[in-house]
């Protein structure tokens, strides 16, 4: 596992679900050319062996450009092909067994769409919260409402752990997530359903500057 760098700002997740045109390897390319920090790979439906070798390969880019490589709740994945870390989601592996299996260097986010919530992953050892969804998001069907903007700023306000805001986040409404104290951003669809991934990534990433 490589050594624990400092956490990026804006993660793009990697998804050939919302959209077909480009594979996993092609939208990590396109996102750290547009301005990504992290790129986050996620696919609920290739079987492990597929995976894993998407995986080498996105990791491979990832590396070439100084990007960090996430994996998405594969924990023995993750730590197979090296990733710079995993995010785990509520029903995943625990926060301490991934850690057990990754290792102290590694990066762990860790799923959260509550207050209460997120201070129980912060308190387990998360090294970032993924709070949220704040806007309604047509990446992931959702049973509970969007938590909002003010959610996410009690959230900021009270945890000493980084939160990386997801859900719904757009060029549109990038500035109000980062007033609201997010130290960074995910996003799928706005990257990977865009007609450009490679330009709406640098969009993303002036929005948020400007914020």
């Amino acid at each position: 596992m490589n050594a624990k760098p400092r956490l990026g700002h804006l993660l793009v997740i990697t998804d050939t679900l919302v959209q077909s045109r480009f594979s996993h390897e092609q939208l990590a390319t396109l996102a750290y050319e547009g301005g990504a920090d992290m790129i986050q790979l996620r696919d609920k439906r290739l079987a492990r062996d597929e995976y894993v070798q998407v995986a080498h390969r996105v990791r491979a880019r990832c590396d070439e450009h100084g990007v960090l490589f996430m994996v998405n709740d594969r924990v023995v994945v993750a730590h197979e092909v090296r990733a710079d870390g995993v995010h785990i989601g509520r029903d995943d592996m625990s926060i301490a067994d991934a850690r057990a299996i990754l290792g102290e260097d590694a990066i762990i986010g860790a799923t959260a769409g509550s207050l209460d919530a997120a201070r129980e992953a912060e308190e387990e050892g998360a090294d970032y919260v993924g709070f949220g969804h704040i806007f309604p998001t047509p990446s992931k069907t959702k049973a509970t409402p969007p938590v909002g903007l003010d959610a996410l700023a009690e959230a900021c306000s009270k945890l000493k752990t980084p939160v990386i805001a997801v859900g719904g986040i757009t060029a549109e409404n990038v500035r109000d997530v980062m007033g609201a104290g997010a130290w960074g951003v995910a996003v799928i669809a706005a990257v990977c359903a865009a007609d450009d991934p490679r330009a709406a990534t640098a969009r993303l990433r002036a929005a948020m500057e400007q914020g």
